[in-house]
């Protein structure tokens, strides 16, 4: 009989819980399961579809960036195309010369590309026209000049103290345009003198 009084008394203790509440903590337990089972099966897609459009986005920076480089170049070329002397009217030879004039005229050509940074007498000079239309980057620079990072914004650094150039530094990367100061250095403006 006591072991039936302390049974009674600890099934009163112990409240059995009602139907409606263990249908719900055993439906959050289910929904949280298929949850995590869904979500298993789609993170390998969506993984595999951020690597894409990295891949995707890497690829279109690496053509920007190929773009960008031939304009500049594009626009390096008819800078020096503009200041470029006119060319020396050739005397034609007899026929069996031909053969070496030819030669001598693509040799003549080769020297002329090899040579394009020194049409200003120095890379300053060079620079400051390149920049005389319109803004350019350091990068824009660097490779137009064919010079190192460092030596390119060492020169631009140098140009800016010097007040031959201003610094856009509201843009990224920085953009570089000549001042009238440059402009005179490069014989573009007269200056007027002071009085």
């Amino acid at each position: 009989m006591i072991n039936h009084i302390v049974i009674s008394y600890v099934v009163m203790l112990v409240e059995i819980p009602d139907v409606g509440v263990i249908l719900s903590v055993l439906g959050s337990f289910v929904i949280g399961l298929v949850v995590v089972v869904i979500y298993n099966i789609i993170k390998p897609r969506l993984s595999m579809e951020s690597k894409s459009t990295k891949i995707l986005t890497d690829r279109l920076q690496y053509y920007e960036n190929l773009l960008i480089d031939m304009k500049i170049r594009l626009d390096s070329l008819e800078l020096i195309k503009e200041n470029d002397e006119p060319t020396p009217v050739l005397i034609s030879r007899p026929k069996e010369h031909k053969t070496q004039q030819v030669a001598m005229e693509t040799k003549e050509e080769k020297q002329k590309e090899r040579m394009q940074n020194m049409n200003f007498g120095s890379a300053t000079d060079y620079v400051l026209r390149l920049i005389t239309e319109k803004p350019l980057t350091s990068r824009d620079i660097q490779i137009t000049i064919g010079r190192t990072r460092e030596h390119t914004s060492r020169m631009m650094k140098k140009l800016f103290e010097e007040g031959l150039v201003e610094r856009n530094m509201q843009t990224k990367p920085f953009t570089y345009k000549i001042t009238d100061k440059g402009l005179a250095r490069v014989g573009l403006v007269k200056t007027v003198p002071a009085q």
